[in-house]
């Protein structure tokens, strides 16, 4: 511990699935959410927060390491993390802390530093480095499922089976909202919040702790108890931004095409059959408001927590970060899930409320903020210098109610659709493993998107067509555009290459200039 004042307390929540449009702080006309409305009234709350990739692996790699999928370098669920890179966890315990995990980060370790048959080379599901693990919820569920069988669950169908609708209904293709075996106090969310509370009252006075939940709602399967099951009409929501019909969709862009011919409806509802473009209207509805439902049962735990915090004599004295790893289709071009290159998959919540910078207390942020921002944000909120190789930027400057000097004006994402083990894309395409990916600038204006492996490039205006639904890359009166977009594009890769080595120099004095810093114990 470096100072004299007492290091904070944090609690960095992270969910899975979250649409950054689904908070009732941001004026959703249908999904209500008091409780992190409330932290928002406290905090900051950053209304154009976007993932840096996907799926899972991808885009907590990105925030846990504060760098871009081009230096992190995990592409898939499955990737390893080098462990050469640092992570918010080792930054953690480098200061004191002892991080806690409750949940998952689905992190693949380097299989260079374990042995040949170390069972952790066989999932994708590892835990990051530098967490202790309180309660480990990979995507089994076998820890939750145990719990329910002492709470006299029958638990027989394991998982997915177990998030099947109680009554039988939806088997036959049809969205049913019928409620799992499961109540609202024995979700895998209600599980893991009190295993948290139950480890918040074992810690002690005057010690500062660091606790990562991380959940897996309002992930896929569409299931949700009562009453969240009926607490939204499929009716009512927004218009999804889609065209007249999937074909359309898919005749639009090849990786597209791709994408919606992949998507099984079995993956968002155990036992169904078919594409997920072959759901009707009604059907993508009830599935949104299944989802809608996921999202307030969420953010019912989350007030628990907050009670818990409170209870303890924990919060004014813990910064509270809450997040998404990436968002969800949920229904938008006739897609489920996350990926690609459309908002609707990277657009995620950020809500930062740290006690001791009260006076911004309930502003809203209309920047480009990324995830990759949240290690620097936490490092200075530490007291300490976030490392300049880091791409991402601490948003303190903001939590203290002001502005910085200078801003990014834009969103990047990237997206790696490679497969290694399957080489599906690969084969479909027609490309290499290293061609298989994307990048994305994306302004208030304007959105362009980059393929390599020669697949088309994409470009939208925003303003009058923020549907994404017409490509302006070939029109001739945006060649000019798209020429500045791809310049933006190469001038931030070749701004953000790996300088965890390339900002120093050595000389006949030494080392001049920043060294990335091994943070914390190697496994």
């Amino acid at each position: 511990m470096t100072g004299k004042a007492r290091r904070p307390n944090v609690l960095l929540i992270t969910c899975d699935q979250w649409r950054g449009d689904c908070l009732s702080a941001v004026g959703h006309p249908v999904v209500k959410t008091p409780n992190a409305d409330a932290l928002a009234a406290e905090g900051v709350l950053f209304k154009r927060h976007y993932g840096g990739a996907a799926p899972c692996s991808p885009a907590r790699a990105c925030l846990y390491t504060g760098l871009y999928q081009m230096n992190n370098r995990v592409c898939r669920n499955g990737s390893p993390l080098d462990a050469r890179h640092g992570n918010i966890a080792l930054y953690a315990r480098a200061l004191g802390y002892d991080p806690t995990l409750f949940g998952y980060t689905d992190v693949s370790l380097d299989p260079r530093l374990l042995a040949p048959g170390d069972p952790r080379l066989q999932s994708y599901e590892g835990v990051l480095p530098g967490f202790t693990v309180r309660q480990l919820l990979p995507e089994h569920q076998k820890q939750w499922l145990s719990w329910l069988k002492q709470r006299g669950i029958d638990i027989s169908a394991g998982s997915p089976g177990i998030h099947r609708p109680v009554d039988g209904s939806g088997e036959a293709g049809t969205v049913s909202n019928a409620p799992p075996v499961y109540s609202r106090d024995e979700t895998p969310a209600a599980f893991l919040t009190g295993e948290f509370t139950r480890w918040l009252g074992e810690q002690e006075q005057g010690k500062p702790w660091f606790a990562h939940l991380s959940f897996i709602s309002p992930h896929p399967p569409f299931i949700v108890p009562e009453p969240y099951n009926t607490l939204y009409e499929p009716a009512d929501g927004p218009a999804f931004h889609r065209a007249a019909n999937w074909q359309a969709e898919a005749r639009s862009h090849p990786y597209l095409a791709y994408d919606l011919g992949r998507q099984k409806q079995a993956k968002f509802r155990p036992g169904a059959n078919g594409k997920v473009h072959d759901w009707s209207e009604d059907d993508f509805r009830r599935i949104r408001a299944i989802y809608y439902g996921m999202i307030s049962e969420t953010d019912a735990q989350l007030g628990s927590i907050w009670q818990a915090v409170k209870a303890a004599g924990a919060w004014d004295d813990t910064i509270i970060v809450l997040t998404s790893d990436h968002a969800e289709m949920l229904g938008d071009h006739f897609m489920l899930g996350k990926g690609g290159y459309f908002d609707g998959s990277y657009h995620i919540p950020l809500i930062i409320r740290d006690p001791h910078h009260g006076k911004a207390a309930g502003r809203g942020v209309d920047r480009f903020t990324e995830a990759v921002d949240i290690l620097p944000t936490l490092l200075d909120l530490f007291g300490e210098d976030p490392e300049p190789h880091l791409d991402g930027h601490s948003l303190t400057p903001f939590l203290s109610g002001g502005s910085p000097a200078a801003w990014r004006d834009a969103a990047h994402w990237e997206f790696d659709f490679r497969s290694i083990a399957g080489g599906e894309a690969e084969a479909h395409f027609g490309i290499v493993s290293r061609q298989c990916n994307l990048a994305v600038i994306r302004t208030e204006k304007f959105k362009y998107v980059h393929f390599n492996g020669g697949l088309p490039p994409l470009l939208f205006d925003l303003e009058s067509d923020p549907g994404e639904l017409t490509n302006l890359a070939t029109d001739p009166a945006y060649l000019a555009v798209r020429l500045e977009f791809a310049e933006r594009l190469l001038a931030w890769r070749a701004e953000h290459l790996d300088q965890s080595l390339a900002l120093a120099e050595l000389t006949e004095n030494g080392v001049v200039g920043h060294v990335s810093k091994a943070v914390g114990s190697r496994e």
